[in-house]
């Protein structure tokens, strides 16, 4: 599954390359902490750890934490859609020359939540999203998240489940190209299923 994880990042990175000829590039990269639902269906993650900005590495440089628009349709354990709204935020906490408070702060376009069942008939999850925000410098971005659940076993979410890792991508796109990278965004939970099929899925 990391094998897979990382394919798919890597197709989250080309599709942000191709969709705007960026002029400013920021990644971030998260582990750990724990996503629950909301009261109205969405989904919130709490006590992740930024491990990786811009080619920095590290144990802890901060924090990653979001919430979801409310749940539109399909359903938690089988895999949904969220409404735009919500929050996104990534936090520094100023080691190894990472800036000391907020480097990201967006919020959700878009966001699917999608059920991926493996060939051992276990199951994992993955939250997809388009954010607009701006940068700790004021900058106004555009960006794409790929959140990685850890696998829930034999049965599906049931409102509480570990963070794997996370990847977030963002982009500071030239005009006229916006659109390109929320609509290229939407194509990844598609690509997911795709891949998964010869192990099982049968979504």
């Amino acid at each position: 599954m990391k094998h897979l994880l990382s394919l798919v990042v890597v197709v989250l990175l080309l599709a942000t390359a191709l969709f705007a000829n960026s002029t400013a590039n920021t990644d971030f990269g998260n582990v750990g902490g724990t996503i629950t639902s909301t009261s109205d269906g969405g989904l919130t993650l709490t006590g992740s750890t930024l491990t990786s900005f811009n080619g920095i590495v590290g144990n802890d440089l901060g924090s990653v934490t979001f919430t979801t628009g409310a749940l539109t349709s399909g359903s938690l354990q089988a895999g949904g859609t969220f409404a735009a709204g919500g929050t996104f935020v990534v936090t520094g906490n100023g080691t190894d020359g990472i800036p000391n408070g907020i480097l990201f702060s967006g919020t959700f376009t878009s966001a699917n939540w999608t059920l991926i069942a493996l060939a051992d008939e276990t199951h994992e999850h993955t939250l997809t999203g388009a954010l607009q925000g701006t940068l700790g410098n004021g900058t106004t971005v555009y960006a794409a998240t790929l959140q990685l659940a850890a696998n829930t076993g034999m049965g599906y979410f049931t409102g509480s489940v570990a963070l794997s890792s996370g990847d977030t991508n963002v982009v500071v796109p030239e005009p006229g190209t916006l659109g390109l990278l929320g609509t290229g965004l939407l194509g990844i939970a598609g690509i997911i299923r795709s891949l998964l099929k010869p192990l099982g899925h049968n979504g």
